[in-house]
């Protein structure tokens, strides 16, 4: 069968780039203008595999898709860290000083803040996606409007470009996930050396402390956690986090622990480090 890859956004965005960059260069596209709708499209077996951004070197993690991936009990099957590229692209012939407004997604804009900090005249605007306003901009020939998207983007839509990396901090980077429905993966357990779990604890003094201890006995070296409400359990909270390890023995013995000693523990993926 033949990949079918959902990204969030349109051809040119950062999501395409890392789906050809791990697909291939060739790789066939759904494009969705939500994550939300990226994850309908798993589910709905329209695509086998999808893209999405987790977290930024900038902005931090992107929250509600942790959500997504557990409450829709998707599996993460691989990782790919990304360089990301912003710049400042708008219809042939106009100058910074012709823009009034520019639409980009709200992570790009908070990536770039800086920059706009000088620019006092241009108003800022959310959208849903970086390349798809320079696609917007371009069929509806709209001046005095820029967008914030990769240089493939103004490649791909033949915008000028008026500013190249306008991010903040110039070795900005995002991390993507690959997602699969948990029925079509397949997992080679010699290619294994990194986890995403997540898990719950009670409410006692030194439950995160303990479980935490017990990957660090196993030799599992704890790469991100980030804790989110449990939405029925006021003031309870789910931990979600990374962890990477030499040996896949080291990360059994660690999991036949912790199932005991968790309230709940789930496996979203387990998956080849890619800075490993």
């Amino acid at each position: 069968m033949s990949k079918k890859v959902a990204i969030q956004g349109v051809k040119g965005s950062y999501h395409h780039g890392v789906a050809q960059a791990y697909f291939g260069q060739d790789v066939h596209v759904n494009e969705c203008m939500s994550f939300q709708e990226l994850v309908h499209s798993l589910e709905k077996k329209k695509s086998t595999d999808a893209v999405m951004a987790i977290e930024n070197s900038i902005a931090g993690s992107i929250i509600p898709n942790y959500a997504y991936i557990d409450e829709h009990d998707l599996t993460i099957s691989g990782e790919y860290f990304s360089p990301i590229h912003h710049c400042l692209m708008a219809l042939k012939g106009q100058q910074i000083s012709d823009i009034r407004e520019v639409y980009s997604h709200p992570m790009a804009l908070l990536q770039c803040k800086d920059f706009f900090r000088e620019q006092p005249h241009i108003k800022l605007v959310e959208d849903a996606d970086t390349a798809d306003v320079a696609r917007r901009i371009q069929e509806k020939k709209i001046k005095g409007v820029a967008a914030v998207a990769g240089e493939t983007a103004a490649n791909i839509y033949e915008l000028d470009i008026l500013a190249k990396e306008i991010q903040t901090i110039k070795s900005n980077s995002t991390r993507f996930f690959i997602l699969n429905t948990r029925d079509e993966l397949e997992v080679k357990k010699e290619e294994i050396n990194k986890a995403s779990l997540k898990f719950l604890t009670d409410h006692k003094r030194g439950s995160l402390a303990t479980v935490l201890n017990v990957m660090s006995d196993c030799n599992l070296n704890l790469t991100k956690i980030q804790s989110l409400p449990v939405i029925d359990m006021p003031w309870k909270y789910s931990f979600f986090v990374d962890v990477t390890f030499s040996e896949y023995t080291d990360y059994e013995k660690a999991m036949s622990i912790l199932k005991i000693m968790a309230l709940e523990l789930k496996v979203l993926g387990e998956y080849k480090n890619q800075n490993g």
